[in-house]
């Protein structure tokens, strides 16, 4: 019996919408089905025997963003062993198997779940299988098939950058690139129009423009200028669908900057300038600015600035201040107001870098006339040298006239000028100027060999301005005099032997001069005159400013003559000629047969450092002598006779009418006795006055006892035998005041102040028994006034 198995998979789309349905036809493609060649079995017999009808497959399409309320039907798997009696089970892997796509396992009817979305995953591969329900075995092997999403217009271009910054030169020709633009789509590029994107300016026209294929943005007007309008906002718009209707679209914005260009020369903004300057201005004082304004910026605003042509291009100089683009005028050399008043300059500012391709728009630099006004000022005087040198003979007299300056005032008043030697640097007052002539001249003696250069300041004043004062210095040279004698350059102390020979030579001398001829030293040596005749020794010149002695006999005694003085006589060769004598000593010693000394006479070898027995008595009687006078002194001082301190022809010994003696102070307490003016009763009678002999003893009369003020009295004693028993008191009687008065005196005041301020009449009769130290003011005021009112 033969047997035929078919299995069946038919896969269908449904669509909810007519607008995306197409015909199973059109979206199901049937493979061929499997031939396979049997060999029959019995008799020997082929049979053909035609294999069952496997899986059809075929790659199938599903709408994205499906917006039904229903799951979206995908297809229906069937397998021609299907009986209908629920023995098989269609069941469903890979992609999305379970979650975006189901299957109804009796069925085969496959579902989407979910709205799809191609830009997330464009195609699904899944698997399907037929397996026996009962048994879990597969009735057919696994197969595979693809479910591809079908792209609709669902996303619209989106630029890479939101906002594009570009720049491009002004002036620039038109067509000139910009910059480029990029949106992209994320719909599908192989289906449709979906993701073919065309670009179009939107905003920027007709300054800009922007290829719809490539987004390139180019120049579309000539020469736009900077200085007009710096900055542009383009707007461009990507849309899909090839730019057609019904298209989606994205925008984006480009700020675009036009860079500078040298297209603008430097400019003045006036033709003339003036500037002041004061003629004292010194070398690089800038005078005034000038700037010429460039509509460019940065490296094409930079202006350099230079003299052109003018009256006083080598007095000014004109330098560009790099950070404000300013030209400063500046003095370049000492100006002269006296001289030239007036300048007239030309300044140009031109541009360092400039483009060749717009000099066609002129030159590119600009040019300002500068007058510059020297203003008068009161100058110090202007000296005819700026130093000066003179000379001067060393044995030049005082006031001698050595040479002279001259300064001058240099504004046009001429103001008279004095001069003056600045004493700091002359502090020994040498050199004396006349402040009117301004000779100079000495006002010592000089001395070459002292000082050879005087160098001092001169100064040079306005009379009529203080201020306005100058200095010059001036050099002194003074010029050598021979006012010197040579002389032996050291002593010169030597000794012969006893058994010398005749003409041996002893010693070489040598001199020194203080002076500087200008011919150089010639010194001459010769025995003095004195000498020259009966000396034992000669001087041999050797006319190199040296000379030696040389023995005159054979031999000599030093028992004889231990020691010789030899004069010696040096002369120079100078005008006027000097010269000195200088003592060489020559001692006689035993020598050896070298003739090296051995021994000489103790007188000759050794100078006595001690002194004398006559010498020490004569410092000893010295010494005693003042000792004794130191101390006679002493004691006269100590027993001199004391002498009053007031001496009057009336001979009344009481200081208290001497008004312009002030006393010594404390420790005078011996002019008088204080105690008798604070208490008669205190009165010693054994106490004598110790600065005068009495001619006669007195004894006050005693007034009525008052209060006893023992306190008082104590206290004055005790100081007054004080200053009795101190050997360190004066010799004089002094009067020494204390601070306490106890509690008052019997006499009161005697005060002339209080005297005067009384109405009455006061009764001075009491003076006159006060005894004879009150006798000259109980005649002052004893008496009647004979001038008082009846």
């Amino acid at each position: 019996m033969r047997t035929y198995r078919y299995f069946l998979l038919l896969f269908w789309v449904g669509q909810p919408y007519s607008t995306f349905s197409t015909s199973l036809s059109q979206r199901t493609s049937v493979f061929p089905a499997k031939k396979r060649a049997s060999e029959l079995s019995g008799n020997s017999k082929n049979e053909l025997n035609r294999s069952k009808r496997s899986w059809m497959w075929n790659q199938f399409f599903l709408l994205e963003e499906y917006t039904g309320s229903d799951y979206q039907y995908v297809g229906k798997l069937h397998s021609d062993q299907d009986r209908g009696d629920g023995s098989l089970k269609y069941i469903l892997s890979g992609d999305g198997a379970g979650d975006l796509f189901i299957i109804n396992e009796n069925t085969g009817d496959i579902q989407a779940t979910k709205r799809l979305d191609r830009e997330e995953k464009p195609v699904y591969i899944l698997r399907a299988q037929a397996i026996n329900r009962r048994t879990g075995k597969p009735v057919e092997p696994e197969s595979e098939f693809i479910i591809k999403i079908h792209d609709i217009n669902d996303n619209e271009p989106i630029f890479t950058k939101e906002v594009y910054t570009a720049t491009v030169p002004e002036m620039s020709d038109v067509g000139t690139f910009v910059v480029q633009v990029t949106a992209t789509d994320a719909d599908d590029p192989t289906y449709g129009n979906s993701a073919k994107v065309v670009y179009s300016i939107l905003q920027g026209q007709p300054y800009f423009s922007v290829e719809s294929e490539t987004g390139i943005i180019k120049t579309a007007l000539l020469n736009m200028d900077r200085e007009n309008r710096e900055r542009y906002q383009v707007v461009i718009q990507a849309k899909d669908m090839g730019g057609q209707m019904g298209g989606l679209s994205g925008t984006t914005t480009v700020n675009i900057t036009l860079t500078d260009v040298n297209d603008n020369p430097p400019r003045f903004p006036q033709s003339t300038y003036q500037f002041n300057t004061p003629e004292s201005s010194p070398p690089g004082t800038p005078i005034g600015r000038m700037k010429a304004s460039d509509a460019d910026v940065g490296e094409n605003a930079a202006v350099a600035y230079s003299l052109t042509e003018g009256e006083g291009l080598d007095m000014f100089d004109v330098i560009t201040d790099q950070e404000t683009q300013e030209g400063i005028i500046t003095v370049k050399k000492l100006l002269d107001f006296e001289k030239k008043k007036v300048y007239t300059l030309k300044v140009e500012a031109s541009n360092p870098h400039v483009e060749p391709r717009f000099l066609y728009l002129g030159p590119f630099k600009d040019s300002a006339t500068v007058r510059i006004m020297v203003e008068d000022v009161d100058e110090p005087p202007v000296f005819s040298k700026l130093a000066y040198i003179l000379q001067i003979r060393e044995d030049a007299q005082i006031n001698t006239t050595i040479g002279s300056v001259t300064a001058q005032d240099p504004d046009a008043a001429r103001n008279p000028v004095k001069y003056s030697v600045d004493r700091h640097t002359d502090m020994d007052r040498i050199f004396n100027i006349d402040s009117g002539n301004g000779s100079i001249f000495t006002s010592k003696l000089l001395d070459r060999e002292t000082l050879l250069w005087h160098n001092i300041t001169v100064i040079a004043t306005e009379i009529n301005n203080p201020k306005q004062s100058s200095r010059v210095p001036l050099y002194i040279k003074v010029l050598d005099v021979n006012d010197n004698a040579p002389e032996f350059a050291e002593f010169y102390e030597t000794f012969v032997c006893e058994k010398a020979k005749a003409d041996q030579l002893i010693q070489t001398l040598r001199a020194v001069d203080k002076d500087d001829p200008y011919s150089g030293h010639q010194f001459s040596f010769s025995l003095a005159p004195e000498a020259a005749s009966g000396s034992n020794f000669t001087i041999q010149d050797n006319k190199d400013n040296t000379a030696g002695i040389l023995t005159r006999k054979n031999g000599y005694n030093r028992h004889e003559m231990s020691t010789y003085l030899l004069p010696v006589v040096i002369s120079d060769n100078d005008y006027p000629v000097q010269s000195s004598t200088g003592t060489v000593t020559v001692r006689v010693c035993a020598c050896d047969h070298h003739g090296n000394m051995q021994s000489c006479h103790a007188e000759a070898l050794v100078h006595p450092t001690g002194l004398s027995t006559g010498a020490l008595i004569a410092i000893l009687l010295c010494i005693v002598t003042l000792l004794v006078t130191v101390v006679l002194f002493a004691a006269l001082r100590r027993q001199r006779k004391k002498e009053p301190l007031i001496i009057s022809k009336e001979d009344i010994r009481d200081n208290i009418v001497s008004y312009n003696d002030e006393g010594g102070g404390e420790e005078d307490t011996q002019a008088f006795d204080i105690g008798t003016l604070r208490n008669p009763e205190a009165i010693e009678d054994s106490k004598l006055r110790r600065d005068i002999v009495p001619e006669a003893l007195f004894l006050p009369r005693r007034t009525p006892a008052a209060r006893d003020n023992t306190d008082v009295r104590d206290f004055i004693n005790q100081r007054l035998k004080e200053n009795d028993t101190d050997p360190t008191a004066p010799p004089y009687d002094s009067l020494a005041t204390y601070a306490y008065e106890g509690t008052g005196s019997v006499a009161n005041s005697l005060s002339s102040l209080e005297s005067v301020t009384t109405d009455g009449d006061q009764d001075y009769d009491y003076l006159s028994d006060w005894g004879p130290r009150f006798k000259k003011l109980a005649d002052m005021y004893g008496g009647v006034d004979s001038d008082r009112d009846p």
